[in-house]
């Protein structure tokens, strides 16, 4: 479920609790969208310790809730942290508000400039989607920094650059549900063409379609159902759905913030209870904040490994589409040997009825005397009929020999793509950064990564590095190598180029056929 209006203005009234008169001690930027605070909180609300808020503007999970710990800091802090530092660090904390329904966060903080005079500044954050943003605000309004700058060549419809005057962007011409009536209700929804929850969520900020369509069960409705078919008595059923399960907790902070389970893993989350799904396990829990750290957790982890996983993930996806499509020809070719019985079989019945045939034909039709059916056999002209039967039996045997190697080819390569499956397994199951190590390691090991010198000569080094389903493959390689090196041109069913063992990125070449009449 994504972060509604519903969530964060839970969110901003647990914030405002803890952290309103709370002094700012420390601030930290450990990626380059996420921020930590260590906020002190007030002594006069008997509470004076220590919390910390995270704030992440990263674009496919922005977050904001307290917590415990910290991740260490850089040994650098990037430019915008400095600025925060300089300016927030040992304020105090005057407030904590949200627009509307908006999906913002707004911190006034109150400090003393560099004269000892009282300032305050504003800190945002947009949780946003792909928009999200934390920005930096002076008492006027105007845009000190940006974690994420935003210029008027990625977004036409704000500029997100210091000195720039800050607006919320533009909403859709959404309405703020706090501002509601049953008149003004029915009036948003009623000329929609749209299904009834798309036509909620589109019609007043802070809805998400699982608050939508909660109100549509509370109300008895299908949420499918086109606003064009509902009744005036429909509709007044729906906003005061909306307004006793939404717009009430809102107004009196009477938040229920839960988790729902299905099949022991978090599916969904809320600021109120959900009866939509009612036989999904529930976990009341008394803070939003635990609510989100609990669910995205390991989400946020699973997102940040992706993201550090993604050069691993390419190469390992170029490498198997090059040895699934090896394999899909060698299967090919290894198929078109099949053929190879129809020229041994002509050779016999030239060699049988040899003395039967005049020498200079172009072709000729013979009784197979296996199964009393006449074949075609095409000749060389220039050629004695003992020497064409011979020209057939080295096509036969030359295909015989291809399909041998074939199999042992195509043997390997499966295994290579199957190897190369697990390791995209892996990846997929990657938790933390010693395991995209390990996964390094193993790729390095087979050649599909070159890796430093560095990690070059460590592997060397060590001893007893577990590489999974590989060992076979090599050891099949040495075997089938041997077995080439004295039959066949150049050790390959053709004779043609192939690339070295081992070497990556190498892509098997077509086997030399014959036609089929069994002539080059």
């Amino acid at each position: 479920m994504a972060l509604d209006g519903l969530t964060i203005a839970a969110l901003r009234k647990e914030l405002a609790d803890f952290l309103t008169e709370g002094r700012i001690q420390k601030i930290v930027q450990t990626e380059k969208d996420e921020l930590f605070f260590t906020i002190k909180t007030a002594e006069d609300l008997g509470r004076g310790r220590q919390v910390k808020l995270y704030l992440s503007a990263q674009a496919s999970l922005p977050l904001a809730y307290l917590c415990e710990e910290t991740k260490a800091a850089p040994p650098a802090a990037p430019s915008f942290c400095m600025l925060l530092r300089k300016h927030l660090q040992n304020g105090r904390i005057v407030s904590v508000s949200q627009p509307g329904l908006e999906r913002v966060l707004r911190f006034e903080v109150e400090h003393r400039n560099e004269m000892g005079d009282l300032c305050r500044k504003t800190l945002l954050i947009e949780l946003m989607g792909k928009y999200s943003n934390i920005i930096f605000l002076d008492e006027n309004n105007r845009i000190l920094d940006a974690i994420r700058r935003v210029p008027a060549s990625v977004s036409s419809v704000r500029e997100v650059l210091p000195g720039k005057d800050y607006f919320i962007p533009s909403t859709q011409d959404k309405k703020n549900p706090l501002e509601a009536d049953a008149v003004t209700f029915s009036e948003c929804l009623r000329f929609k063409a749209q299904p009834v929850f798309q036509a909620l969520y589109n019609s007043y900020t802070g809805l998400s379609p699982i608050l939508a369509q909660e109100i549509c069960f509370r109300s008895q409705i299908d949420p499918d159902l086109p606003v064009s078919e509902l009744g005036n008595e429909q509709i007044l059923s729906l906003f005061r759905a909306m307004e006793k399960g939404i717009l009430e907790v809102v107004r009196s902070g009477d938040f229920h913030p839960e988790i729902l389970y299905e099949n022991g893993a978090p599916k969904e989350f809320s600021a109120v209870p959900l009866t939509l799904f009612g036989n999904m396990e529930k976990e009341r829990m008394c803070s939003i904040s635990a609510v989100l750290l609990t669910f995205y957790a390991k989400k946020n982890a699973a997102i940040r490994i992706r993201q550090k996983s993604s050069e691993l993930r390419h190469v390992i996806q170029v490498h198997l589409e090059r040895a699934t499509k090896k394999y899909d020809l060698q299967m090919q070719q290894w198929k078109d040997t099949e053929k190879r019985e129809k020229f041994r079989l002509q050779g016999e019945l030239l060699t049988a009825y040899a003395y039967q045939i005049t020498d200079g034909l172009k072709e000729v039709e013979l009784l197979d005397y296996h199964t009393d059916q006449m074949v075609k056999v095409r000749l060389d002209p220039a050629r004695s009929v003992s020497e064409n039967a011979q020209r057939l039996y080295e096509k036969y045997n030359k295909m015989k020999r291809t399909a041998e190697k074939l199999s042992i080819l195509t043997e390997e390569t499966k295994e290579e793509v199957e190897h190369l499956k697990s390791i995209q397994a892996s990846l997929n199951l990657a938790e933390n950064e010693a395991d995209l190590m390990q996964i390094r390691r193993e790729m390095i090991a087979s050649s599909y990564l070159r890796g430093s010198t560095r990690e070059r000569e460590e592997m060397s080094r060590s001893q007893g590095v577990f590489i999974p389903a590989r060992g076979n493959i090599s050891n099949k390689k040495k075997a089938s190598a041997k077995a080439r090196k004295g039959s066949g041109k150049g050790g390959t069913p053709s004779g043609r180029n192939r690339r070295k063992e081992g070497a990556p990125g190498g892509e098997s070449q077509p086997l030399h056929f014959v036609s089929e009449d069994g002539f080059d």
